[in-house]
């Protein structure tokens, strides 16, 4: 991502025999509060009457700590989710990525089992269940632990997003399950409480307490490319991922998705306002239909522009172009300089990544390229992106 350094960051999602070195602790001293005072009782009333109002006052008063009233009603809605899957001859980059952090053979010879660990929140009383995509990736079999429950449900994936490391499970239980209600991100302000519930370590329903550190923080993690992250210092270990980062109203605000491998009290969330955006097609649809041009950029630098010979000092150059991608299908030739898209300037990479985002699947669009000293106008119809493929 342009302009933002990149964190080295791994993705919270908890490995069989696994082990990361340091902890992170937090000391919170949860607030307390009381009802107000009862109107003052009548000079004339009994002893007695005194005594009955005394103790329906401590009645109102028992437990009244917010933040553990909240977690009795909100806990039981938190799953724990135990996936397990076949590796096959060498690692993908990702998984060795993950196992420089977390232990283990990086050469495993033949054939082994993996099992991992992570977290998740229903929110629905018929078993839907959010949670991180890499919880669930490559998993051959997904086993889900309600609260209460001896039973460990087998659950479906329903639709994934690897760009925002969301997806979706089913489970199909005999009872209605309880639910998390989702809240509203975007009216978190810096210092408010948050509350993060799931299962590091394997440690069930783990309960860490903090503040919302910052907002919208550009985090990279392997291919994902965050921009508007959540920062919390609710500690956030291995085995988190997935699970609900809360409000002290009970509201999903955010899901627990990265930790900063080298700090304490550096946790990252996905917004929720960010999932309920896409919610309802990885419900319906099994994915989230992303457009796709199918280029990698850069910045028009002043030792790009020296390079080319010209005096243009915005745009946004053509490093390479995938096969078979909407951008091959228009003429796009690497090199090439996107001046505008329908006649709106592009100035910087970033720019025409969002402004390529904006649009829909099977749009059609006017770029005007400058290529080998002359500008040429090019249609491009906007193709889908395709998870599964190499490009």
């Amino acid at each position: 991502m342009s302009g933002s350094k990149t964190i080295k960051t791994v993705a919270v999602s908890f490995l069989a025999g696994s082990l990361l070195t340091g902890a992170f602790w937090l000391g919170v001293d949860n607030a307390t509060y009381f009802n107000p005072a009862k109107e003052s009782v009548s000079a004339k009333a009994t002893t007695s009457q005194n005594t009955s109002i005394q103790q329906a006052s401590l009645l109102e008063q028992k437990d009244t700590n917010v933040i553990a009233k909240m977690v009795d009603e909100a806990g039981p809605a938190v799953v724990k989710i135990e996936t397990e899957s076949v590796e096959k001859g060498t690692m993908s980059e990702r998984d060795l990525f993950f196992r420089q952090f977390f232990g283990g053979d990086p050469f495993p010879q033949g054939q082994q089992k993996k099992q991992s660990l992570g977290s998740g929140f229903i929110i629905s009383k018929d078993g839907y269940i959010v949670t991180n995509n890499h919880v669930i990736e490559a998993a051959d079999t997904i086993k889900v632990n309600v609260t209460g429950t001896k039973e460990k449900y087998d659950a479906k994936v329903i639709g994934s997003d690897p760009e925002l490391d969301l997806a979706v499970l089913k489970i199909t239980a005999k009872e209605d399950l309880p639910t998390l209600k989702l809240g509203n991100s975007d009216l978190i302000r810096v210092g408010d409480w948050s509350v993060a519930i799931g299962n590091p370590y394997g440690l069930d329903h783990t309960v860490t307490v903090g503040v919302i550190s910052a907002k919208e923080r550009p985090l990279n993690i392997g291919e994902a490319r965050f921009k508007n992250l959540l920062q919390t210092d609710a500690s956030i270990n291995p085995g988190n991922s997935g699970g609900p980062l809360l409000n002290l109203q009970g509201e999903v605000i955010g899901i627990n998705t990265a930790i900063n491998a080298e700090a304490q009290g550096i946790g990252f969330a996905i917004p929720i306002n960010t999932v309920q955006e896409v919610l309802d097609d990885l419900i319906h649809k099994g994915k989230v239909s992303r457009p796709w041009l199918g280029v990698s950029l850069q910045d028009l630098t002043p030792e790009l522009q020296k390079y080319f010979g010209i005096d243009m000092s915005e745009g946004a150059v053509i490093g390479y172009v995938a096969n078979g991608s909407p951008a091959e299908k228009a003429g796009f030739q690497q090199g090439d300089i996107v001046v505008e898209i329908d006649k709106q300037k592009v100035k910087s990479a970033d720019q025409l990544v969002e402004m390529v985002g904006k649009s829909k699947v099977g749009e059609k669009h006017q770029f005007l390229l400058y290529r080998n000293g002359k500008f040429e106008t090019v249609t491009v119809i906007i193709g889908e992106k395709n998870y599964n493929s190499k490009e």
